[in-house]
C-alpha cells in the first residue's frame, strides 16, 4: 500500500491517459475486469470542455520501437462525460484520475470546477501539452505558463492536481517546478515526443493529422532522463512513463525518483500489461 497525493493506492502502477478505455473493457470481459484491474488507479481519457471528433484517419503508425498517434483527444466534452462515461468509470475498484485539457485557462478552470465537485474523482490531471488560444504558446512548454494555470485552477478544487508534463519543453525541471511552486500536487511525464511518418508509395504524410506524438520504448531512455531530472529538483511527487513495458523497466523509474509508472503504449500490445509488471515488482493487484 502506498500514497498519492494523499491517496492510498494498493501499489504504484498507473495506465497512461488514453491508452486503456476502461468502460469498452468491461463491456467486453465483464465484471471480470473488476476482479483482475490492470491498474492502481485509473487515469481517463483526457477530456475538453466541448465534444471533439479527433482527427481525421489514419492515427496510428507503428514503428521499430513503439508508436505514433494522432488521436486527437476525440471525446464527449464535458457535459457528456460526467452524463455517460463518470457513473461507469465510478464502478472501477481504484481511485479515479481524470485528465482535463482546455485550450484557454478559462476553459480549464471551468473543466477543474466541474469535475472537481464530483466525489467519485480522486484526483484531476492537467494536460497542458496544449496551445493557448490567448497566447499562441503551448502550457506546458513555458514555465510562465504553467504557472498561470495552475494558479487560476489552484483555488477551485480541494482534490489533488497533477500536472501532465511535455517533453517537447526546453527545460522540462523548470516547467515542473513552476507547477509546483502554483500548487500543483505531483507531475507526470514524459507526454509523447512530436513525430511524423510517410507513407512508402507516396512519401506523403501517413496520418490524418500529418504529425503526432511517437510513444513506446523508443522513448524510454529519453523519459528516465527526464524524470531524474525532474524529481530531483522537486518535493511533490512524480509519475514517471514513457516506453515502460516490463517491472524492470518500472523499477528504473522508480530508482530514478518517480513514486509511481504509467503504463500505455504497451496495454495495446497486452491489455493486461499493468497487472503483469505490477507482479514483476512484486505488487499486489489492485483488485
Amino acid at each position: 500500500m502506498i500514497e498519492l497525493c494523499g491517496i492510498r493506492l494498493a501499489g504504484p502502477v498507473l495506465n497512461g491517459s488514453g491508452t486503456f478505455d476502461a468502460i469498452a473493457a468491461r463491456r467486453a470481459f465483464g465484471d471480470a475486469l473488476l476482479e483482475s484491474f490492470p491498474f492502481h488507479a485509473f487515469v481517463s481519457k483526457t477530456i475538453t470542455l466541448a465534444p471533439r471528433e479527433g482527427n481525421p484517419p489514419p492515427r496510428l503508425w507503428e514503428t521499430p520501437a513503439g508508436l505514433i498517434n494522432s488521436i486527437g483527444l476525440p471525446n464527449k466534452g464535458l457535459e457528456g462525460f460526467l452524463e455517460r462515461d463518470l457513473p461507469e468509470l465510478a464502478e472501477l475498484p481504484v481511485p479515479l484520475i481524470v485528465s482535463v485539457m482546455g485550450f484557454s485557462r478559462d476553459e480549464l478552470a471551468t473543466l477543474v470546477e466541474r469535475v472537481g465537485e464530483r466525489d467519485e474523482v480522486a484526483m484531476i490531471e492537467l494536460n497542458v501539452s496544449c496551445p493557448n488560444v490567448e497566447t499562441g504558446l503551448v502550457m506546458g512548454a513555458d514555465p510562465a505558463e504553467t504557472a498561470l494555470a495552475v494558479e487560476r485552477v489552484r483555488p477551485l478544487t480541494a482534490q489533488p492536481l497533477i500536472v501532465k508534463l511535455t517533453p517537447n519543453a526546453s527545460d522540462p525541471a523548470a516547467v515542473a517546478r513552476a507547477a509546483e511552486e502554483a500548487g500543483a500536487d505531483a507531475v507526470s511525464l514524459i507526454n509523447t515526443l512530436k513525430g511524423m511518418a510517410l507513407d512508402p508509395r507516396t512519401a506523403q504524410p501517413w496520418l490524418g493529422g500529418t504529425t503526432g506524438g511517437v510513444s513506446g520504448p523508443a522513448v524510454r531512455a529519453i523519459a528516465l532522463e527526464q524524470v531524474r531530472a525532474v524529481s530531483s529538483s522537486l518535493a511533490i511527487p512524480v509519475i514517471g512513463m514513457g516506453g515502460i513495458a516490463s517491472g524492470a523497466h518500472a523499477a528504473d523509474f522508480l530508482a530514478a525518483g518517480a513514486a509511481c509508472v504509467a503504463v500505455g503504449t504497451e496495454s495495446f500490445r497486452d491489455p493486461a500489461a499493468g497487472l503483469r509488471i505490477a507482479a514483476e515488482l512484486g505488487e499486489p493487484a489492485a483488485a
